[in-house]
């Protein structure tokens, strides 16, 4: 077995505010709650897939050339998004996100790169409300997504984006589903602005 080789990464860390519109009841009750949008990725661009082609597999050495960027997560553990909603008028809301699965098409590339994307979710949600019933949001779902990247240099980035998430639906005040698709739980769309900082990153593989 060959020994393991030293090889540095770029990591991406993204993070900044949210903003997620629950459409249904709980829209119409309080429109804008409020967390955070967290990303780690390890980036993969041009420059880095050249100087490193020893550790692509020798079938897809091909198909990474004609790549511009591969970005990888490094753990379905790290959520996506936080939920952190105090309660400003009537409803509060605590919960977070994770996507197991995801899949991005870029369709510019730096310094001003567009992508959409779609993945699968998991979100966990605690709404506690004064006029709602108190709800254990727990659903799966899929999303889809565009994303504007601006690269300001080659540490910093900003990116701002909407993803649309639909959920199985569900009802306020239980787990299942609701007698009218309007009345629970089951598109929520959310808003964000990431500032992104990317460091160089050393492991063995």
């Amino acid at each position: 077995m060959a020994a393991a080789q030293r090889v540095t990464v770029p990591v991406d860390v993204g993070v900044g505010p949210a903003a997620f519109l629950f459409f249904g009841p709980v829209f119409d009750d309080q429109p804008i709650h409020t967390g955070l949008k967290i990303s780690v990725d390890a980036v993969l661009d041009r420059e880095w897939l050249k100087k490193n082609q020893r550790l692509i597999p020798k079938r897809y050495r091909k198909q990474a050339q004609s790549l511009d960027e591969i970005r990888i997560s490094p753990s379905i553990l790290i959520p996506d998004t936080l939920i952190i909603s105090p309660k400003v008028r009537d409803t509060g809301m605590y919960g977070a996100t994770w996507k197991p699965l995801s899949l991005g098409l870029p369709l510019s590339s730096s310094p001003v790169r567009l992508s959409v994307g779609a993945g699968l979710l998991l979100t966990y949600a605690y709404l506690y409300s004064d006029t709602l019933a108190d709800t254990h949001f727990l659903r799966p779902g899929a999303e889809l997504g565009v994303d504007l990247e601006l690269q300001f240099s080659k540490r910093f980035l900003v990116s701002v984006g909407w993803e649309s998430a639909l959920y199985v639906p569900q009802e306020l005040g239980g787990l299942g589903l609701p007698d009218h698709l309007r009345d629970g739980i089951f598109h929520v769309g959310q808003a964000y602005l990431q500032l992104h900082f990317r460091f160089p990153y050393t492991t063995r593989l």
